[in-house]
């Protein structure tokens, strides 16, 4: 697995280089062809922690997972294990698109896992999305005490998601 680690407002060690490649190691198994594979490690210091971003884009799928903690080698320990629960979790997704072209992982190491997850849609809803504007629309998502809330952008006539970030302020996403 290729890996880039960048520091944001940290220098990186050697060892920490090292840290990280051995962790990631522990992912190769589950990944086919991991030489072919790039993996994206930001590290940021948020005073007094350390938070550290993997991003690894595979064919079909990207695998994300974030962490703040007070240390670089104990924040990325925790991420490596929400990747590695990240494929365990999906499994069953990935077996079923297993006889299909562009295959991720490696199957056969995965189905040695016991860990089951239902994938069952167990609600469904119909929403009738309104035109408003964004300040609307985050005045709706405040209102019902929801994370998220979707709604037709009034100015480009399109769907549109707003959603609370972690630290507090807002996000937009917009569908063409």
């Amino acid at each position: 697995m290729n890996i880039s680690l960048r520091g944001d407002k940290l220098e990186i060690t050697d060892a920490m280089k090292q840290y990280a490649k051995e962790k990631l190691e522990k992912l190769e198994k589950y990944i086919e062809n991991p030489e072919h594979v790039d993996a994206t490690i930001v590290v940021k210091v948020h005073k007094p922690s350390h938070k550290v971003e993997v991003t690894i884009p595979l064919k079909k799928l990207i695998l994300r997972a974030e962490e703040e903690q007070e240390n670089f080698y104990a924040a990325m320990d925790v991420v490596i294990d929400k990747l590695e629960r990240q494929i365990r979790k999906n499994k069953t997704r990935l077996n079923a698109k297993k006889g299909k072209e562009a295959k991720d992982f490696v199957i056969d190491y995965i189905e040695d896992w016991k860990e089951e997850v239902p994938t069952n849609i167990v609600k469904r809803k119909k929403i009738d999305v309104k035109p408003m504007d964004e300040e609307e629309a985050i005045l709706q998502m405040e209102l019902l005490g929801h994370a998220f809330y979707l709604f037709k952008n009034i100015d480009t006539d399109h769907p549109a998601l707003v959603y609370k970030r972690k630290d507090g302020d807002y996000g937009l996403i917009e569908i063409d």
